[in-house]
């Protein structure tokens, strides 16, 4: 195995691919959005609970695909609880960044992040759709779009 399959595939992408974190529904929620890959099969339902102040109370999510996309969203969905609209859409930014390889400096993920552990994926351009698509449906989630 290559090194960087190795790096793609660590302990904690195994992990929450296999065992994901806020799996079901929100209930109540007021936001919600749904991501589909076609070219993998990848698909994600979300579900939110923002409060009058734009602060996710809740998140969780439903779907099914590969290990990356599985634990993507579960370490979005981890990552985002508790924390601000406005904190949310930096963080969508960095983790762009992050598994496209911008040039942008991040600002709010570190390398001891959870999230850095998807840094692997740049170099798989098809797997970083997988990755991306429970943040793109989040943006939607929140645009209401």
């Amino acid at each position: 195995m290559s090194d960087l399959l190795k790096e793609l595939y660590q302990e904690i992408i195994l992990d929450h691919g296999n065992t994901p974190r806020n799996y079901g529904e929100c209930e109540p929620f007021n936001k919600s959005a749904d991501g589909h890959n076609p070219l993998c099969g990848d698909k994600v339902h979300l579900t939110l609970l923002v409060d009058n102040n734009n602060i996710i109370k809740d998140i969780k999510f439903t779907g099914e695909g590969c290990a990356i996309s599985i634990a993507s969203t579960s370490l979005m969905t981890q990552n985002l609880k508790g924390k601000s609209l406005d904190y949310a859409n930096s963080l969508f930014k960095d983790f762009s960044n992050l598994v496209t390889g911008g040039n942008d400096k991040l600002e709010l993920i570190t390398e001891e992040d959870s999230l850095y552990s998807l840094k692997g994926v740049g170099a798989f351009p098809m797997r970083v759709k997988c990755a991306t698509l429970s943040w793109h449906a989040f943006k939607s989630a929140i645009d209401e779009k």
